[in-house]
């Protein structure tokens, strides 16, 4: 696998799905629906059998377990293309957005700031403002909580303020599901929990942090490239063309 690749079997490890099968080197995902990066097949290296055997087998794999058919994959790279040729279409219904920006920089240690920790258990309130409107569930639960984890918290006059999660992959730091809540925004909480986790993750040894971006979240983008983040490269969610994957065991 190229570097590219490689880096998405560390993401891929840092945010566990609950059933994960292989298909040569591609990962069958399912996590009871709780986001795409979960119940998706990871589609790096090679599949181990035809292309449109491979898909055949994400299709059932998915029908099997009540989700949608869906891959994600580098973009540009020659399993794309041959997705494409193969008559899939970009997922664009897919709520977080289709197309991710991989960021990735080196860690460097960070002043502390008072009220915000970084601990190996969740604080109280973290997965209320962790998760979603509509996602707290066991599977999400699960899917936050596997691996060796930093739970960051920013609290401000005693009350949670913000979150973020820290997962150790190797010498990589994998960041994610950083939330300032509403009242406490544009007070520079969201970097101080980045820093926070970053010097965890130093502590841990970890060297590089990495993070997933959705590309229509620019306040995100924006936000990570003022802390020195830059593009490692792109993925895209893929579904199979209306009619062409139907249930083969129905």
């Amino acid at each position: 696998m190229n570097a590219r690749e490689t880096l998405e079997i560390t993401c891929s490890k840092a945010w566990q799905p609950l059933v994960e099968d292989p298909l040569g080197e591609w990962r069958l995902r399912w996590a009871d629906g709780f986001t795409g990066r979960a119940n998706s097949a990871l589609a790096v290296g090679d599949a181990g059998r035809p292309l449109p055997r491979a898909l055949r087998a994400v299709c059932d794999f998915a029908h099997d377990r009540g989700i949608t058919p869906m891959v994600q994959v580098v973009r540009d790279s020659p399993n794309e293309h041959a997705i494409r040729e193969s008559g899939w279409l970009p997922a664009a219904g897919h709520g977080a957005g289709h197309e991710v920006v991989v960021l990735t920089a080196p860690l460097r240690p960070a002043p502390a700031v008072p009220g915000v920790t970084v601990g190996d258990e969740p604080a109280p309130g973290w997965w209320e403002l962790a998760l979603r409107p509509g996602e707290d569930s066991p599977a999400a639960r699960q899917v936050l909580g596997g691996g060796k984890i930093g739970y960051g918290v920013a609290t401000v006059g005693g009350g949670l303020a913000g979150v973020v999660r820290g997962a150790l992959v190797d010498d990589w730091l994998h960041i994610g599901r950083l939330e300032v809540a509403p009242a406490f925004r544009r007070r520079g909480l969201a970097s101080a929990l980045t820093n926070a986790v970053q010097t965890w993750g130093l502590e841990h040894g970890a060297d590089h942090a990495v993070l997933q971006v959705a590309e229509g979240n620019s306040g995100a983008l924006a936000l990570y490239a003022g802390l020195g983040y830059a593009p490692h490269h792109r993925y895209r969610y893929w579904v199979p063309a209306p009619g062409s994957c139907e249930d083969s065991t129905s």
